[in-house]
């Protein structure tokens, strides 16, 4: 989740993040409560950022209470033959503000994460300086223990974007192991860990089981789900994805057919199996996909197929020596052009040279105090892969183009010691700044 908190609201803005709080990450915690240990889960130091920003969870509960239940009614009277799947979908808010009132969400999600992710999302690999990874990687990671108090030496790759490069940086903030795409690339296995000779461990992921679930064709496309695509007046979700109204006890009975299937697919390969997903793919895009996890976890345990969380499951798996790699990714094809192509509007080459001016300005004595820090978090704020991957898949308007020059803006107004709004408000409020980083 990019940071969208205190940056609009409709129709690109927080409420985003009030929509995955309601349909993805309660929902999940739920299911993380009751198969604990199980399932892998990251969180990224910039959703955290958001969900512990002062006001930030009063304001989506009073999304919750006010707005939806308004936009549903508006919906009940325009579209009367729906009444039934609107009065569902407006039950399902309801019960996500109850429970938003009565958990402390970032706390009890923090008992599950046992990985972390760099600051704010950046493609690591298309950094212009080891000073600049590291800002990335040690405000990551430490935001992470401050908050939770633990970490298991997890590592998500941000969009599994991975350069041999990385691995002495990554090594030297403590990471064990972490996710990668090879699919098709240096003709390398799923099945095992592969040993870098820095030291940490990257983990494949197995494309195939993962699109199983994330593929124009995989379980999410299926008749009776809910159509993401579709929406009624007020923007909420009624129809299948067969067109007919929506049915949520049919769409029941496909989670629980489509669960099978998937273990039945784990259960034909060996070795170590990684299926990776962004969290927000379950409850948020695919409405039933943490049903879905659900019923997975349930057949698993029936069926007798170990699942445990990846920092162990590569312990048990001997690791072979990594080959020579290119630098990956898991965009289409699987290097960096998602995020570096002409699509992507220029960005990657704006963020290095933003980079290189805050490593030059330091060096030089320019910016001191306040104003650098006030640089830097700008700084991540701009490395986001966010601003880029939508400027590419054109899927957010002006949105993403308005956010990167706000905050290049900023950035240089920060440099030359002016203060300079919109404030980067609570991201990376713990920024880790080490001598040794140059910054």
């Amino acid at each position: 989740m990019p940071y969208v908190e205190g940056f609009g609201t409709w129709p690109f803005g927080e409420e985003w993040l009030w929509e995955s709080i309601a349909c993805c990450y309660l929902p999940l915690l739920d299911v993380l409560d009751a198969w604990p240990g199980r399932v892998t889960l990251s969180l990224t130091p910039v959703l955290c950022d958001q969900l512990e920003a002062p006001g930030a969870l009063e304001r989506c509960l009073r999304f919750l209470r006010e707005v939806r239940p308004a936009s549903h009614a508006s919906d009940r009277d325009a579209l009367p033959e729906l009444a039934a799947v609107i009065d569902w979908s407006a039950a399902r808010y309801t019960a996500a503000a109850d429970a938003l009132e009565q958990r402390s969400l970032l706390a009890e999600l923090g008992r599950h994460a046992t990985w972390t992710s760099s600051a704010t999302h950046a493609v690591l690999p298309l950094l212009a300086t080891d000073a600049g990874v590291r800002l990335q990687l040690a405000t990551g990671v430490a935001s992470h223990r401050a908050r939770f108090g633990h970490w298991d030496r997890g590592f998500w790759l941000p969009e599994c974007a991975h350069a041999p490069w990385l691995d002495p940086l990554l090594e030297e903030v403590g990471v064990h192991v972490a996710c990668v795409d090879l699919t098709d690339v240096a003709g390398v296995s799923s099945a095992a860990p592969l040993q870098t000779e820095a030291g940490p461990l990257l983990a494949p992921i197995d494309r195939s089981v993962v699109e199983l679930v994330w593929h124009p064709d995989g379980y999410p496309s299926a008749a009776p789900y809910l159509d993401t695509h579709k929406r009624t007046p007020m923007r909420h979700f009624a129809w299948a994805v067969d067109g007919t109204p929506y049915n949520p006890a049919r769409a029941m009975e496909q989670a629980r057919t489509d669960a099978e299937a998937f273990v039945s697919a784990l259960c034909e390969r060996e070795g170590l199996v990684v299926c990776a997903l962004d969290t927000e793919l379950l409850g948020d895009w695919w409405r039933e996909g943490v049903d879905w996890l659900r019923f997975v976890l349930e057949v698993c345990e029936r069926r007798g197929v170990a699942l445990e969380p990846l920092e162990g499951a590569v312990g048990a798996v001997p690791a072979v020596d990594a080959p020579e790699l290119p630098a990956t990714s898991w965009g289409q094809p699987r290097n960096l052009e998602t995020w570096s192509a002409p699509a992507a509007g220029g960005l990657a080459w704006r963020q290095r040279d933003a980079e290189l001016r805050a490593l030059s300005s330091h060096t030089r004595g320019y910016v001191r105090g306040v104003g650098r820090t006030r640089a830097l978090r700008e700084l991540l704020a701009l490395q986001s892969s966010d601003w880029a991957f939508l400027i590419s898949r054109g899927t957010a308007g002006p949105y993403p183009r308005e956010r990167f020059e706000g905050h290049l803006a900023a950035f240089d107004a920060a440099l030359r010691g002016e203060t300079h709004d919109p404030a980067v408000r609570n991201l990376a409020p713990g920024l880790f700044v080490h001598s040794s980083q140059l910054m």
